[in-house]
């Protein structure tokens, strides 16, 4: 279950930083390119962007998932309370849980017996169940901040590097098919590994960069007019 829950949060915080890192800067470059149609103002603003959603990015993900785990604490100590104050109404909530997941007669009973015998798996399960909060989801905001500060790091240099190797009008281009290749890419790989429809995850995330692009262009197109 820990493992399970560790995949799910390390696969959450790879495409909310690659996934913002890239949507983000390709809005930016889009928006300069198109506006000022100079390179080099292009790959530094690029940079710019780059590293300060980079960073952002890892200390957001610091704080919310201290928060969580905060709440994650709070909650925590609550169930610990209620169990030693009022365990025969802790006792029929177990109870009911399996109850709703099928178990009658005896089983059920044996069930709930086994659970709360042991308070450690009794609290878990009132944790998991009941709120649908685990430990493993919150327990490392360190190595959440980092993941997520290097995917979207990663993820920012793939609509940038077109600009570096190309001039605004082609890099444009190559951004554009690069983000959305990038974007479908990750989202089939996140389905497959969620057992969802991988062709339409994909698709979905390739639209967040299609919307991204046509604002990033939209913008541009206006601040260029309006300098102009």
């Amino acid at each position: 279950m820990e493992e399970k829950h560790s995949k799910r949060a390390l696969i959450r915080d790879i495409i909310l930083g690659g996934q913002d890192g890239l949507v983000n800067v390709l809005g930016v470059l889009l928006a300069v390119a198109t506006a000022t149609n100079d390179r080099k103002i292009v790959i530094i603003s690029g940079l710019a962007a780059t590293f300060a959603e980079s960073i952002s990015m890892a200390a957001v993900a610091y704080t919310s998932i201290k928060a969580a785990d905060d709440y994650y604490q709070h909650r925590l100590s609550q169930e610990q309370r209620e169990i030693e104050e009022k365990p025969d109404e802790e006792t029929q909530e177990i109870r009911d849980i399996y109850r709703a997941k099928g178990f009658r007669g005896g089983l059920l009973s044996q069930i709930v017996r086994k659970i709360t015998s042991n308070k450690k798996l009794w609290l878990e399960e009132m944790m998991s169940h009941e709120h649908q909060l685990f430990a493993e989801d919150y327990s490392k905001p360190v190595k959440s901040a980092v993941v997520v500060g290097a995917a979207a790091l990663a993820g920012s240099f793939i609509p940038l590097i077109p600009f570096m190797l190309a001039d605004v009008k082609t890099g444009i281009i190559l951004a554009i098919i690069f983000s959305i290749g990038a974007l479908f890419c990750t989202g089939a790989a996140t389905g497959k590994l969620t057992g969802v429809d991988w062709k339409a995850n994909g698709a979905i995330m390739a639209l967040v960069g299609m919307g991204a692009a046509i604002a990033g262009y939209a913008i541009g197109y206006f601040l260029g007019a309006v300098v102009v």
